[in-house]
């Protein structure tokens, strides 16, 4: 049987890799393990009768593990082979092919059944397939001494070199071989490890010039014979001529550039630049600003050649421009210089880089002096670099309550000199005689009065630095608390209640408990304005980063964020209103307050068109949820969906009639109420489809008097209108046709549509207004404000009137936020119903899809 050569052949290598591995692996193991610490190098760190002992064991176990696998290792014969081969196959087909028929040889019926086994067996025998062999071990080494051994070998030939192992014979025979093909050496020169840079080998760099950084370390090591090589340079500082090279190591530093020279077999000589490494740079891009509580932020910029490692800002009073008057005419005490460290990256590279130096000095006694401020850089090598002292203003916090600014002015002259101890107490006696005009509470005055009594003390005894320090404090407590006043507390107040409310978001409150602490919200954010308002000075100085550009911000807008979170809040979605929070917060530390805002004035023709676009929208909003209801109400079966169907339609007709009367009174909006042109609204009682027609006629008007604006984003609005009239009259049809779902699926398109075509409309309008305040020559402010793309403090989109805050009542208050809310938590409620129609949760899903 010819194919069951090939397999048979296969398994008979296999079965003799499989014997000599269980037979020779102590042999490869020994060797790797002879072989990686020769190949690592230690044989020059270890004394010779070390080494000689290591050889002598090595050649012994190498030689016993040699004989040993030799005389286990046998070579497989071809029966055995063809024996692993048939074994491996179902039911030995080989060894029943070469079987000899024994019992009913001379019965026909018994020959004729063996010939028909012998031929299935043959026809099996194609089927046979070369064994694999088990190289396992395992159980010969149960500690997996191989392993080490591999593990050794492979870092050996990583980290060092089958070179090495040629170095044992020179070692171990002495010098005589050595002095027979000369002298050997090695080199490296090492540079800095600041720089970063690799290690040379200099057996690898041919003679010439080569380039390395100063304080680089040289190290030549010689094998062999002394005195067969010679070293010349003129590199470290300490000239060498001719120096003999023995067998060892010789190291030195390189210091200056020069020549590199070795004599003697297989010498070379390199001609030697020493790069200096680069001094720091460091200089002051631009002035100091402070904001208004006094924080400075002094932007400066630093580079090295291989990068900064620290640095430092030295802040010295500068006497020479104090104007000494009142307390600065006496000596001031010892003022030691304050010194700042510089932030540098964290990540990234430090060889050129930006920063910005921020601190807030308000309490130091350098605040609001004249000062200079000098920063100092330190690179790896220990070089340096300053900026020249640049004078300035410490800049500190600012006061502009009188009183609070006369005591700043004592605390000052206290923190000048203790000498003024006297003078100070009796300027603060001074200026408190009517205290009735300056104190607000009697709190403050009496601490006034103790501060004074404790300064009047120690100008008698004397004042040491600790009682200094003691009244320095005190004075700068009652000054802050004088400054903000009445603020103070009302701030204390609001963040009080805006704590308890947080508090209440995360651990559930009841609707009587939200209520109570809304209204403490309501009431504290309303004591705050005032007081805010009162203390506010125009043109003081006090108003913050940004001058024109800051954000304004009106009670409207805070009552509409507060009324949203008590709703989410009555309605369980408390991250939701714990995010509102955090962004109420946020507007109540950067606001100011809006004088004079929210005039009763008569409208544009584009705050009408804007105005009337958005009644439209929140009348097909609520269409739309009606048909939707409608539709609702077709899958509800039984008593129970009746039921649904009445409280949704009782409930529709209370929101439409409440939203009419709201109508009614406000005098605006599309819904009930004749317009300028006499025509109807389109909020009124009919069916479905009459209200969607209407509604597509009233923005058919609409769009006709939509005021003439020229350029893309006037187009682009037009085209969004038309494409909210389509859909439009497309849920017309759908609503004629009886076709809910497809009413609401193209009433969702002019929802779209409407919001996309106030967008582009209200982006058109304030371009618009923009232009003609720039043509008429109106002031920059103004025109400045109605930026496209500018938002209110509430994120939302500039208004058409400049004013922060929008004059686009897009949703209709605050009520269809909530009514559509629940709208969409009901639809996701209604999804997850497993007993509803498929249809029915196909279609909710569909719906969810689109919002």
């Amino acid at each position: 049987m010819r194919h069951l050569r090939l397999p048979v052949k296969l398994t008979r290598l296999g079965m003799v890799a499989e014997n000599a591995v269980r037979c020779f692996w102590p042999l490869w193991t020994t060797l790797f393990l002879t072989l990686a610490p020769l190949m690592m190098g230690w044989q020059d760190l270890v004394p010779l009768s070390v080494l000689w002992g290591f050889v002598s064991v090595a050649a012994i176990a190498l030689i016993v593990a040699f004989l040993w696998g030799w005389r286990q290792f046998r070579k497989p014969t071809m029966a055995e082979a063809l024996a692993r081969v048939d074994a491996a196959m179902p039911g030995r087909p080989i060894a029943a092919v070469a079987d000899v028929q024994a019992i009913g040889a001379t019965d026909p019926a018994s020959i004729a059944v063996w010939q028909a086994h012998v031929a299935r067996m043959a026809e099996r025998t194609k089927l046979a397939r070369a064994v694999e062999p088990d190289l396992r071990v395992a159980d010969r080494d149960p500690y997996g001494i191989r392993f080490v051994a591999v593990l050794f070998f492979v870092t050996a030939l990583l980290f060092g070199s089958f070179l090495r192992v040629a170095t044992v014979g020179d070692i171990v025979t002495g010098p005589s071989a050595a002095m027979a093909s000369g002298p050997v050496w090695e080199g490296w020169v090492e540079p800095p490890a600041y720089t970063g840079r690799p290690s040379l080998y200099l057996n690898d760099i041919p003679a010439g010039p080569l380039r390395v950084p100063v304080g680089s370390k040289v190290t030549l090591r010689v094998y062999g014979e002394t005195g067969g090589l010679s070293l010349t340079e003129n590199i470290s500082g300490s000239e060498q001529e001719g120096t003999r090279l023995g067998d060892g190591q010789e190291q030195f530093e390189v210091v200056y550039s020069g020549n590199l020279v070795l004599d003697g077999p297989s010498g070379r000589r390199w001609m030697v630049t020493a790069v200096a490494d680069q001094p720091p740079f460091v200089a002051l891009n631009g002035p100091v600003t402070a904001d208004a509580m006094g924080e400075m932020s002094q932007p400066f910029t630093a580079s090295d050649d291989y990068g900064i490692e620290s640095g430092t800002a030295t802040i010295a009073l500068d006497i020479a421009a104090v104007n000494r008057v009142y307390g600065l005419a006496r000596d001031p005490d010892p003022i030691p210089d304050l010194v700042l460290d510089l932030p540098m990256p964290f990540t990234g590279n430090r060889a050129e880089f930006d920063a910005f130096l921020v601190e807030n000095l308000s309490e130091h006694p350098l605040a609001n002096l004249p000062v200079t401020l000098q920063l100092t850089v330190t690179d790896a090598a220990g070089q340096t670099a300053s900026t020249e002292p640049e004078p300035l203003i410490l800049p500190g916090r600012r006061f502009f309550q009188p009183f609070a600014r006369a005591v700043i002015e004592q605390r000052r002259d206290l923190m000048w000199s203790r000498d003024n101890a006297r003078r100070a107490g009796q300027v603060l006696r001074a200026i408190s005689h009517r205290p009735e005009d300056i104190f607000t509470s009697e709190t403050m005055y009496l601490r006034l009065r103790t501060i004074i009594r404790q300064m009047d003390n120690m100008a008698v005894v004397g004042m040491d630095e600790n009682g200094q320090a003691e009244i320095v404090e005190a004075l700068w407590d009652l000054a802050i608390q004088l400054e903000d006043g009445r603020l103070a507390d009302a701030r204390e107040r609001l963040r009080r209640a805006q704590e308890r409310l947080s508090e209440a978001m995360r651990n559930g409150a009841s609707d009587a408990e939200i209520a109570e602490l809304m209204q403490e919200l309501r009431e504290a954010t309303d004591d705050y304005m005032r007081m805010l308002a009162e203390q506010s000075e125009p043109g003081d100085g006090t108003d913050q980063p940004g001058g024109g550009e800051g954000m304004e911000l009106s009670m409207n807008d805070l009552q509409a964020m507060m009324d949203r979170i008590e709703e989410l809040m009555q309605e369980g979605r408390m991250a939701e209103a714990q995010a509102l929070m955090e962004e109420l917060n946020a507007l109540m530390e950067n606001m100011r307050v809006t004088q004079g805002e929210g005039g009763d004035g008569p409208q544009s023709p584009g705050q009408q068109s804007m105005q009337d676009l958005a009644d439209t929208l929140r009348d097909q909003q609520d269409l739309s949820d009606e048909a939707f209801r409608d539709l609702q109400d077709r899958f509800n079966d039984g008593q129970s969906g009746q039921q649904e169907g009445q409280q949704g339609q009782d409930g529709q007709q209370g929101q439409e009639g409440q939203q009419g009367q709201q109508d009614g009174q406000d005098g605006q909006g599309s819904g009930g109420q004749p317009d300028e042109n006499g025509q109807g609204g389109t909020a009124g009682q009919g069916s479905l489809t009459d209200r969607q027609q209407a509604l597509r006629q009233e923005l058919q008007r609409q769009r006709g008097n939509l005021p003439n604006l020229p350029g893309e984003t006037g187009d682009t609005a037009r085209q969004s209108l038309d494409r909210a009239e389509g859909a439009m009259e497309g849920a017309e049809d759908a609503l004629r046709d009886g076709n809910l779902a497809e009413a609401i699926d193209r009433q969702a398109e002019a929802l779209d549509a409407l919001r996309n075509g106030m967008r582009e409309l209200g982006q058109a309008l304030a371009e618009a207004q923009t232009g003609e305040q720039g043509q008429n020559g109106e002031q920059g402010e103004a025109a400045g404000r109605a930026v496209p793309g500018q938002r209110d403090p509430l994120g939302r989109d500039m208004g058409t009137t400049g004013q922060m805050g929008t004059d686009q009542n897009l949703l209709g208050g605050t009520d269809t936020n909530r009514r559509a809310a629940e709208l969409l938590d009901e639809i996701r409620r209604r999804s997850a119903e497993q007993d509803r129609p498929e249809v029915e949760r196909d279609y909710l899903r569909r719906l969810l899809g689109q919002f």
